[in-house]
């Protein structure tokens, strides 16, 4: 593993940072949601933005939050009682209805500070309550793979303003998934077994809802202007 292969955080070009702070135009908080397949930069591209963002809304860092799927990744207590620990990272493997949940409080209860868990990847397990999002956010941005998806996954996309879909070429994103792994304890070897049994074919579904997307961004694009 090298460093190289974990993504930079880019320079978001200032046309997106204004798509986004548009969003909060009418005076009602916003919801941001971006997605993509595992390994393609999401995180590192919201942070990008919501740091751009904090400079750009009035009220400033505490304008903007950042709130990611992964805190709804099931417990690996969970896991095992349903057999899915060797799945991780699929769409079973998370509480897509309290995702779900979670978002209606976001976007309604304004008045309050609404606490969401994170995803500690230390120990890979959800934390509860780590994340606040309070009174004076406008705009609240979520990140994760699985934001376009059916079934118990629907009523995520009608709680959000717009979705963007986020892109890197595959080598890049493959290399990346396969440090992160090694990264976070996995022998080389269980890493790439691991990205192509599970990993790819999450990708693959992930893949299939980009036309879904409100805009979708080319992360090598954003890296070269970065």
């Amino acid at each position: 593993m090298t460093g190289a292969a974990l993504p930079a955080t880019p320079t978001v070009p200032d046309e997106l940072v204004e798509r986004a702070a548009a969003l909060v135009g009418t005076g009602r908080r916003a919801l941001l949601g971006v997605v993509g397949a595992p390994g393609s930069g999401k995180s590192t591209f919201v942070a990008g933005l919501v740091s751009a963002l904090a400079g750009r809304l009035d009220g400033g860092p505490a304008a903007v939050a950042h709130v990611p799927m992964d805190g709804f990744h099931l417990a690996d207590q969970a896991l095992d009682r349903l057999g899915l620990r060797a799945r991780k990272g699929a769409p079973e493997t998370f509480d897509a209805a309290g995702y779900a949940a979670l978002l209606r409080r976001v976007r309604s209860e304004t008045g309050t500070t609404v606490y969401a868990p994170a995803f500690e990847r230390d120990i890979e397990q959800p934390l509860a309550g780590a994340i606040a999002v309070p009174p004076v956010a406008r705009l609240v941005v979520t990140e994760g793979n699985y934001l376009l998806l059916d079934g118990p996954w629907a009523d995520v996309r009608e709680l959000l303003s717009e979705v963007w879909f986020v892109q890197v070429d595959d080598q890049t994103r493959v290399r990346r998934l396969v440090a992160r792994h090694v990264l976070f304890g996995k022998t080389h070897d269980e890493a790439v077994d691991w990205v192509r049994t599970v990993d790819q074919p999450n990708a693959d579904l992930v893949d299939r809802t980009a036309a879904l997307a409100d805009l979708v961004v080319s992360l090598d694009e954003v890296s070269h202007l970065g």
